[in-house]
Order: C-alpha cells, then structure tokens, then sequence
C-alpha cells in the first residue's frame, strides 16, 4: 500500500469519525431540547421534584397533581415531538433518494393532506369525537379507524407518485407540481367534508388541519413508536442500497439491487409512518424538507449519517418549534404553522436553486 492510499484511509477515517461525533453532538442537543421544553412546560416545579417524579411517579414524596401534569400531559407531547421527527425526517430522506428528488417529503408531494383527508373521513364515517374545551381535551372512540382511513388514503397519494415515475420521465420540479396537484385535491376534499357535516365534525377537522404535538396519549404513542421505529430499522438496513441508488437505478441495478422493489417497498413504508404520524397529530409540515437538507450540507449523502442525522435534527426541530409556540411566544401557537413558516422560505429557495442549476447546464 502506497503513501498516498495511507493517506486518502486516514482522511477518511477522520471524516467518518467527524460525522460519527456530529451524530452524537445532535442526540445530545435533543436530549437537552427535550429537557429544557420539560422544565419551561412546568415552569415552577423545582427541578428536584421533576427528577424524582421521573424515577419514581409513585414515590409519597411526590405532588399528585404534578405527576398527572408531568406524566400525562408534558411527558407525552415531548415523546411526541421526538417520534414524529424521527419518522418525518427519516421518510423524507428516504422519498428524495428512491424519486430522486431533492424537493421531496411527504408534505410537497401532498401524501401528508392525503392522510389528513383520510384521518377527516374518518372522523365523520365512525371515528367519534369527544370535544372538550380545548384541543387537549379532544378524545376518539375509534382512533384506530382513523389511522386506517388516513393510511388507505395516504396510499393512493403514494400511487400516484409510483405511477408518476414509472410510467412518466418527470422532472424534479414536475414531480412537486404534480404534489400540489395532489394537495389542492385533497384539500378540497377536506373542505368538502366541512361543508356537508355537523359542527362537530367541522371543528374536529379543522383540529386535524394545525399539527400539535399534544393530541396523542401514551396509547396513541405505543403504535406510532412501533410504526416509526420498525420503518427506521428497515431504512436503516438498507442504508447501502440507497448510497448505491444515489449513483443512479443502473448503479444500483449493476449491484445487485432490485430497485424496483426498494422504491416500492421504502414508499409505503413512507406513506405508512405519515399517515400514522398525521392521524394522530395532525399535519405537521416540511420536517421532512428541513431536517435532510440541512443534515446534506452538513454531512453530505451517505445514508449511514444521513438517515440518524435526520432523524435527530427532525427531532430537534419540533422540540424546538413547540416550545416556541407554547410557551415562548405571547400567544400559543401550533407547531404545525411554526414549520411551515421554517419549511416555507427553504421549499422555495431549493425550487429557485434547481432552476438555476438546471438553466446553468441548458
């Protein structure tokens, strides 16, 4: 072995160990998110008391209401602002590398709404509404209809896309034109549905419409854990095939990979841990556009760091975004419309960048 390939090992060891150590530095920065939002959400509960209602919710020591508080409302919203940006982060990776669209997430190409008018149809065909005096009072008596609608739903979204680039040579941006298409319908399909039922229906939809991080219960996050975690792990696994998938279908093809099948296979798997995600939390949007590209700039496209590290950073983000919205701004306000204002500025500077790029090679 030559100086120089001595040399091109040992810069690649240290970039992966970089990469490796910015990994850490992002779990760290979330368990320190999560910590800090429990401390501003309780606010005058001495710290003390929070660790040991934490260890030991039963202990005599511990007030009743600040464990009903702490483990019933603040605790569950932090789990889910964690799962639902693992799961939006991961799946938007996933959907930019097997359409090979840089523009791609759940959200942009409309398999979000779609699950959201699942989860509408739902509502109003058997999934029952209890509504009480606030979004955090709202309760199901059919929740899990509810997931199925908005997974079905989500589904045909997910079959127009696969129909789209199997049968079409779209371009990146009609791809994203062809989402808000895809949108637009769905969204008139809630609107439609809020037209024609009661008021209890009309206010039950337009609370699925504002993703929040506290519509869930630790019922609710056992399966969207299962969901969102059993998807990342197949993801995960197939971290190779998508580096290879990078390199374009015929790259792939030439190793062994049935690309076929992992794009059908990683789309569902996308459409599913959306329409989970969406069900029980509402649409929540541009995760998937935020945390991928963001991780890319950073750590560039392999999928050994780009799948955690957007998991982390979606993670990360929604943390963040509620927090803001609950208890640092005057008024509160969803984490739903937080992102969209993040993802807003971003969706169209990666449009504009991808005309350019694409006018400069014209």
């Amino acid at each position: 072995m030559t100086d120089h390939e001595d040399h091109d090992r040992d810069s690649y060891s240290r970039y992966n160990r970089r990469r490796t150590a910015a990994l850490v530095t992002l779990a760290a920065i979330m368990i320190v998110s999560a910590i800090t939002t429990l401390k501003l959400d309780v606010g005058s509960i001495p710290i003390p008391d929070i660790v040991r209602i934490l260890i030991d919710r039963d202990n005599p020591a511990n007030d009743a209401s600040d464990v009903i508080l702490i483990w019933n409302l603040y605790l569950p919203r932090i789990a889910c602002g964690i799962l639902a940006g693992f799961g939006l982060g991961i799946a938007g990776t996933v959907m930019q590398c097997v359409l090979r669209n840089p523009l791609g997430s759940p959200y942009t190409l409309g398999i979000s709404n779609a699950a959201a008018f699942g989860a509408a149809l739902g509502i109003v065909l058997g999934g029952g509404a209890i509504v009480g005096q606030s979004s955090a009072s709202v309760s199901f008596t059919n929740p899990y209809f509810i997931t199925i609608c908005a997974f079905l739903w989500s589904m045909i979204a997910t079959g127009v896309i696969i129909a789209l680039v199997k049968l079409t040579t779209v371009s990146a941006e009609t791809m994203v034109l062809a989402g808000v298409a895809i949108s637009s319908i769905f969204s008139a399909g809630i609107s439609a549905l809020q037209y024609i039922f009661n008021d209890t229906a009309l206010s039950m939809i337009v609370f699925w419409q504002f993703g929040s991080l506290g519509k869930a219960g630790w019922e609710e996050l056992t399966i969207v854990a299962a969901v969102v975690l059993i998807a990342s792990a197949f993801f995960i696994w197939k971290r190779w095939d998508f580096n290879a998938l990078e390199s374009g279908a015929e790259v792939a093809q030439s190793l062994g990979i049935d690309v076929q099948s992992l794009r059908l296979v990683s789309l569902l798997l996308s459409a599913l841990v959306t329409s989970v995600i969406v069900s029980f939390m509402g649409v929540i949007a541009f995760i998937g556009l935020l945390g991928p590209h963001m991780i890319r700039l950073a750590m560039g496209n392999d999928h050994r760091y780009l799948l955690p590290g957007s998991m982390l950073l979606g993670a990360i983000i929604l943390l963040i975004s509620d927090c803001v919205g609950q208890t640092l701004l005057p008024f509160v306000l969803p984490v739903g419309i937080i992102t969209s204002f993040l993802g807003g500025p971003l969706f169209l500077y990666l449009l504009v960048k991808g005309y350019r790029r694409k006018g400069a090679t014209a």
